[in-house]
């Protein structure tokens, strides 16, 4: 997910949980069309051979196309947009099973490259076409665009402050956020109608078909996990195996975004609280940071920020935003927090040389990384028109999660969730405003809200890890309960997703997908790699 994203955890009660333990979900009762169109005849996938890397000598086993589908599924004889896909033909095409459709979360993010992924066994590769897609209005499938230039994007978006503080810095973001959702409702076109998640299912559904699968299997990470949870309940009896990894609360999301939201930076807060106590444990110099008080060090700095920017020696600041946007994105994986350490230690031996920054290059170079912006939403589309991003992020987000209509709502939480989350609190607060404005919000939008526990034709295997920080571990939990026939699997993780991180689980993942075997409930596995690892 791309932003805090974005609160209490209970380890033990995980390891209790068995498959198929049913929360039902109060919502609207499946729409009867699902059913009637479930297997109407679709035409064939037209694929075409293509180079994913053309820098490169063709490997000669990719194959790309553009597979239509309907703009409105009330309409399916009308307008049709493009999914775009890429297929890594199976290995060993006498022992092939059937496709496996991935998408990497976001929303927004781009899936079309992930039929390259090497975070699948090769067994799995030998077994399966890999299946890469971006999703309606994402990147090369019609993307949304609220803008004509990315000259039209910046004055909107520099006004913005990701962490705003003071009176002006609201109220400028505000107003901004207010320009981008008139944009959006200008510019977007007919498709701002229809960027649900319950869209994107029906096109996933429509693409299975389409290649001649006679059930799904699915792989979904972070967000993309909302997307196998609804594929699972709307069409239970097509799974054939669905792993969601890095989950959401599918209930909880579709149902009040502002708590969804404000769950989701308490998630980041325990992945933040325990990144510093691993790096108190492995102390300096294997932790960077790792010397003193850890917490205390990094509150003094975030701290420091809220009043003043940190300027470094080569008049590079250090902001509040910059620096809490760095934070939570190298949460997202461990290979990004022994980088991390170093740059908070840079930082905090700038702040303590009173405003007389004499660091050395290394030094410097370190604090910088956290001079630089982490951008709020994916924005992948290709940069072949003069507007060179796209605004699937909040197409999807606003139309499924539920909002207050007055901006000013999120800047009052935010200094009631700062209290409870003082670094990620009010930075997550401004992560929603546009769906305050948002042209076609969730309480116009065609969505699916549940039910959520509709018994699959076989079990889901849902994945958690312990510190998720983007997803945190109570949503994996939560999945594991609201769906009707799934088994929760966790990793002792600092990290937002697990698979290909982790030999233990990747040999689940790998016999689940190819014999359909359920993974035992209540197992707690170890990741391959340390985030501090002993020096040599």
């Amino acid at each position: 997910m791309s932003r805090i994203p974005s609160l209490a955890l209970a380890v033990a009660s995980a390891f209790a949980l068995v498959a198929g333990t049913a929360v039902a979900a109060s919502a609207a009762p499946e729409p009867p069309s699902v059913a009637a169109v479930a297997e109407a005849r679709v035409d064939p996938v037209a694929w075409t051979p293509c180079n994913p890397d053309p820098s490169k000598p063709d490997p000669g086993i990719y194959d790309c196309a553009v597979y239509p589908v309907p703009l409105d599924y009330a309409d399916p004889s009308g307008e049709k947009i493009g999914i775009a896909m890429m297929r890594r033909r199976a290995g060993d095409p006498a022992k092939r099973i059937g496709s496996l459709f991935m998408n990497p979360g976001g929303p927004g993010g781009s899936g079309y490259l992930w039929a390259t992924t090497t975070r699948f066994s090769p067994d799995v590769q030998s077994r399966f076409d890999l299946i890469g897609f971006d999703p309606r209005g994402v990147a090369r499938s019609n993307p949304l665009k609220c803008f004509t230039t990315d000259e039209e994007a910046s004055s909107v978006f520099d006004r913005q402050v990701a962490v705003p503080v003071t009176k002006a810095e609201v109220d400028a973001t505000l107003a901004a956020t207010e320009d981008y959702t008139d944009a959006c409702d200008r510019n977007a076109g007919p498709l701002i109608e229809f960027m649900s998640t319950e869209n994107v299912v029906r096109d996933l559904d429509r693409m299975r078909r389409a290649v001649g699968d006679k059930q799904l299997n699915y792989a979904g990470f972070s967000y993309g996990t909302l997307i196998g949870a609804t594929y699972a309940s709307m069409y239970p009896d097509k799974v054939r195996a669905l792993i969601i990894d890095g989950n959401v609360d599918p209930d909880l999301r579709l149902h009040n975004g502002l708590e969804y939201d404000r769950r989701r930076a308490a998630g980041f807060e325990l992945a933040l609280d325990q990144f510093l106590k691993r790096c108190s444990a492995a102390g300096a110099p294997r932790c960077a940071f790792g010397a003193g008080d850890t917490r205390a060090k990094f509150d003094a700095i975030r701290d420091h920020l809220r009043t003043s920017p940190v300027t470094l020696a080569d008049g590079t600041a250090v902001t509040l935003s910059s620096f809490t946007s760095q934070v939570a994105n190298a949460l997202y994986a461990q290979t990004r927090q022994a980088p991390l350490a170093k740059s908070l230690q840079a930082v905090d031996d700038v702040i303590r040389q009173q405003g007389a920054p004499s660091l050395a290059p290394a030094g410097t170079e370190d604090a910088k990384a956290l001079a630089v912006t982490v951008p709020t939403a994916l924005r992948e589309a290709l940069p072949e028109t003069p507007y060179s991003a796209d605004d699937s992020y909040y197409g999807v987000n606003c139309q499924d999660k539920p909002y207050p209509s007055n901006p000013r709502v999120f800047a009052n939480l935010a200094r009631s969730w700062e209290k409870d989350a003082p670094t990620f609190g009010r930075y997550q607060a401004f992560d929603a405003p546009a769906c305050a404005t948002w042209p076609v919000p969730a309480r116009d939008a065609e969505r699916y809200t549940g039910p959520w526990n509709r018994r699959t034709a076989s079990p889901v295997m849902v994945i958690g890890n312990l510190y998720d920080p983007a997803t945190q571990y109570k949503f994996a939990q939560n999945m594991q309960r609201e769906l009707g026939n799934a088994v929760l699997v966790s990793v002792d993780v600092v990290e937002h997703c697990a698979v290909g991180r982790s030999k233990a689980l990747d040999k689940l993942v790998t016999d689940y997908l190819v014999n359909k075997a359920v993974p035992a409930p209540g197992q707690l596995l170890q990741p391959d790699l340390e985030a501090f690892p002993p020096v040599a």
